[in-house]
């Protein structure tokens, strides 16, 4: 949609226009001018005249360049911006890869209203200074990055658009009083000083949308409010394109899962189940060659590692600045490496050993131990800790005092009858349901992710144990599906990319030697893995089987990286690893922080649930002054505790009302735990 024959640059810089050729050309003579006197007059500020000397030089343009965008912030996208950033809206989604004109089809997606842009949250004294509702807002800036789909190959035509989005602490200089002043100083309402990179993990995590969701909490917790927050959807994921969905739709994917994502425990047959789930993993890598043909070549973390490079040479950055967590540090060990150079002040939290995932099968046992450590020091032992108040199930339930050991055996024998004889349940919403083993375990390790999620697991199991499975069923019914039958049909939403996980896992240990035997050794691994951990070894068992398959439809991809993690980087990174992280177990941090030496610090952060999300006032000051002030620690190792126990988080505020820290709405609780985990990690989303 044109709105004049004029074209972008022209619209942009009113001053490119012949007939104000004039002003800008006097404009610069008279600023060279002012240097020259003001440096001779002491008495006087440069710097304070300035603004006054462009707006009235330039006032005229300036207002005939609000009248052509329609907005008192000037025109976007800038044309020498290289990611093309516009203020996000509903609407500002990247164009095509076959769209023959896509900057033009971007710039007219620009809406001039302010009012339909998406800002940041405003402070009580914003809302009452009066006469601009925007004013010291940061604001959402939705852009994209062409990237080359081949690193290794010049001669290859094809492209990734990658999707990015930034939350701008400073929001928009309005072009009525700064616009032409950055002419001069090109960051004045723009950009901060450092941009914090982030990633989400996955594989397959949506960058942009943990953007939406964190940015302004990141860019308080980690720069006091000081620097911008960028994140971007990694190729093949959500609005990145190519983004690999193998799957038409959504309910087919559902639809399989319900019949090859059983549980080891309740399979009549394991063997056959194999099978089963193994014919259904080669239909869906062939479903993936048949659509994207050769896209799983170019999707390992190395190519992803590369992206990420473009994005600091994009931003304009000597240094990246980030904050990667979970798969995300895994790409950040792997950048770190390829580009020593480039590497400024790096925060992995979460820390994957990127080591393990060169294995066969390596992405899948790493962690075992932890998620059962995290299930009954944490989940149970806190629950008794916190008392009957905050934790419904250390509750007596014969007038009998609750011990850790009494819960564990009550609640073991709660999921092996659910194993046995799935347990009926309804509710009106949706109507008749089952709860089964597989989804009811699968939801239980969900929920070591993020200890917020305890309280309305608690009050679940006690009601479920007790013969009550409504809760149980409304958690469920939700957590087990992405097709969403309220939504309305046509149009059917895009359907989700969660085939690209596989792909990255199987892509970086493509060369791992495949055992000899055919599904004997998987029968072996699939044992051995719900052996040691029945909450989480299925669930990271089936995350590297499909890999089976993956080099008979793309043998080789373009690049992977096997290089040491040890080299001189330019500036040491800074590690996070959890004591009780249920996919990341701080073995791994203690690995990565051997071999980098020098070149990192870690915290060992005291915790539960997934990355440093288990708040600590010593980790969060440790991390603000390492991004603000590129300080680390003199130890290798800092410990950290988190501030608050599970269960009781809050109740000793004065800000937050005591039943925050119990299960008061357990189906919004847990509703968020689960739209929580579809943004950062949907491999997490509790299946049947």
């Amino acid at each position: 949609m044109e709105k004049s024959s004029l074209s972008v640059t022209q619209l942009q810089h009113p001053q490119s226009r012949p007939n104000q050729s004039w002003l800008k050309t006097w404009a610069v003579v008279g600023l060279i001018g002012l240097t020259a006197l003001f440096s001779y007059l002491p008495g006087l500020s440069y710097e304070g005249f300035r603004e006054q000397y462009y707006d009235v030089l330039t006032s005229g343009a300036v207002r005939h360049c609000n009248r052509r965008s329609g907005s008192p912030y000037g025109r976007f996208p800038h044309p020498d911006d290289p990611f093309r950033f516009i203020p996000c809206t509903n609407a500002t989604l990247p164009p095509a890869l076959d769209d023959s004109e896509p900057e033009k089809s971007w710039a007219s997606l620009f809406d001039p209203n302010p009012d339909h842009w998406s800002w940041g949250n405003a402070t009580v004294e914003q809302h009452v200074s009066g006469d601009d509702p925007y004013a010291g807002r940061g604001i959402y800036l939705c852009g994209y990055l062409d990237v080359p789909l081949d690193y290794t190959n010049q001669s290859e035509p094809r492209i990734v658009r990658l999707a990015v989005t930034k939350y701008q602490v400073s929001g928009l200089a309005r072009a009525d009083a700064a616009h032409f002043i950055a002419y001069v100083n090109p960051s004045a309402g723009r950009k901060s000083e450092r941009t914090i990179v982030i990633e989400p993990g996955g594989p397959g995590g949506s960058g942009t949308s943990y953007a939406w969701r964190a940015a302004q909490d990141i860019t308080k917790r980690l720069s006091d409010g000081k620097f911008d927050v960028l994140g971007w959807d990694p190729r093949g994921v959500n609005a990145t394109s190519p983004s690999i969905a193998c799957f038409p739709y959504n309910a087919d994917r559902d639809r399989w899962a319900m019949l090859t994502g059983q549980y080891r425990e309740v399979s009549g047959s394991p063997e056959a189940q194999l099978e089963l789930a193994d014919a259904m993993n080669n239909a869906t890598f062939r479903a993936c060659w048949e659509k994207h043909d050769d896209l799983a070549r170019f999707v390992s973390t190395a190519f992803v590692a590369r992206d990420m490079e473009e994005i600091r040479k994009a931003l304009g950055e000597d240094e990246l600045t980030g904050y990667l967590v979970s798969y995300g540090t895994g790409i950040g060990q792997t950048w770190a490496n390829m580009f020593p150079d480039s590497v400024g002040r790096v925060i992995l939290d979460g820390t994957e050993y990127v080591r393990d995932h060169r294995l066969l099968g390596g992405f899948g046992w790493t962690a075992l131990d932890n998620a059962t450590d995290a299930w009954r020091d944490g989940f149970l032992g806190e629950c008794l800790n916190a008392g009957p108040k905050y934790c419904a199930l250390s509750q007596p339930r014969d007038s009998e005092t609750v011990t850790l050991q009494d819960l564990e055996i009550r609640m073991k024998k709660l999921v092996v009858s659910i194993s046995q004889r799935p347990v009926p349940g309804y509710i009106e919403s949706s109507g008749p349901s089952i709860i089964t083993y597989s989804a009811l375990v699968s939801a239980i390790y969900s929920a070591l992710y993020n200890a917020n999620s305890w309280p309305a697991l608690a009050q679940m199991l006690y009601e479920l144990e007790a013969g009550n499975s409504t809760l149980a069923t409304a958690f469920l019914d939700r957590s087990e599906w992405e097709y969403d039958p309220t939504l309305p049909s046509p149009p059917s939403p895009k359907p989700s990319t969660d085939e690209l996980g596989s792909l990255v896992i199987c892509a970086d240990s493509y060369d791992a030697p495949l055992p000899p035997g055919g599904l004997v050794w998987w029968q072996s691994l699939w044992a051995n893995m719900t052996t040691q951990a029945w909450i989480s070894g299925n669930s990271r068992f089936f995350n590297v089987f499909p890999c089976r398959h993956f080099n008979t439809y793309w043998p080789q991809p373009a690049e992977v990286y096997r290089g040491d993690l040890n080299h001189t980087l330019k500036s040491p990174v800074l590690l996070i690893a959890e004591t009780y992280d249920p996919a990341t177990p701080l073995r791994n941090g203690r690995r990565l922080l051997n071999e980098m030496g020098k070149n990192a610090r870690l915290i060992v952060h005291h915790g539960y649930g997934h990355s440093s999300r288990d708040k600590s006032t010593c980790t969060d000051n440790v991390a603000k002054a390492y991004i603000l002030n590129g300080t680390v620690p003199e130890e290798q190792e800092t410990p950290c505790f988190a501030d608050e126990k599970p269960y009781l988080y809050g109740v000793n505020s004065t800000n937050i009302n005591t039943q925050a820290a119990t299960a008061a709405d357990p189906i919004q609780a847990w509703r968020e735990h689960i739209q929580e985990l579809a943004f950062w990690n949907p491999r997490l989303l509790p299946r049947k």
